[in-house]
């Protein structure tokens, strides 16, 4: 009985494995099911009895994806660190997720275009990020005139910007940067200071 069980767990593994890529890659407008019984190695029939339909199963993935590192770089934003401080662990853990999974952001951008509503409440549910606390947060340092003026929401549509850019425009920046698919990871971990530094100088007075 054990081994039946981990055998069914290796299968749908191996399965959601498949699926990942195959819509990373492809959408799912165009991903098939039979690509992703291709890819994991198994029948169409076999995929089917784990995994009804190409909807659910997309939605898994999808929501596994999103909630890779959106609830950490919200928590990050919200939690009481130094200003500095936020920027700093905000970049690292967006630009580490990003280098494990670097077709993340096309994926779930793709998602939220084709699907806008459906895709963002399934993120956030019925709740908004805590961008008020960010609000709050720099409002108050502004007032101290720590920093110069800025909206929490310009600075977090700043960092995420600097941050995703070069991964959606990845065949652009390597030919730019004459760099191949290794030169180009390590280029985006030494960005990981140059982006801290470029957002603090950016507000600091």
């Amino acid at each position: 009985m054990a081994k039946e069980i981990k055998n069914d767990t290796s299968t749908e593994e191996k399965i959601l494995a498949a699926a990942k890529q195959v819509f990373m890659e492809k959408g799912i407008d165009g991903a098939r099911m039979q690509d992703i019984a291709d890819k994991a190695g198994i029948n169409k029939a076999l995929l089917h009895y784990y995994f009804r339909s190409k909807d659910k199963l997309f939605e898994m993935i999808f929501m596994e994806a999103a909630r890779q590192f959106l609830p950490k770089v919200t928590s990050i934003m919200s939690s009481e660190l130094p200003l500095y401080e936020k920027v700093e662990k905000f970049v690292n853990e967006y630009i580490d997720t990003l280098l494990q999974n670097p077709t993340l952001p096309i994926f779930i951008l793709n998602e939220i275009n084709r699907n806008p509503k459906d895709a963002i409440k399934k993120i956030f549910g019925n709740q908004r990020p805590p961008i008020d606390k960010v609000e709050e947060h720099i409002a108050k340092l502004v007032k101290k005139g720590e920093i110069k003026p800025v909206k929490g929401y310009e600075l977090m549509i700043n960092m995420v910007s600097l941050c995703i850019f070069p991964f959606l425009a990845r065949p652009m920046v390597q030919w730019i940067t004459k760099t191949n698919d290794e030169e180009f990871l390590q280029l985006m971990e030494l960005r990981k200071k140059s982006v801290v530094r470029f957002v603090i100088d950016s507000i600091k007075k």
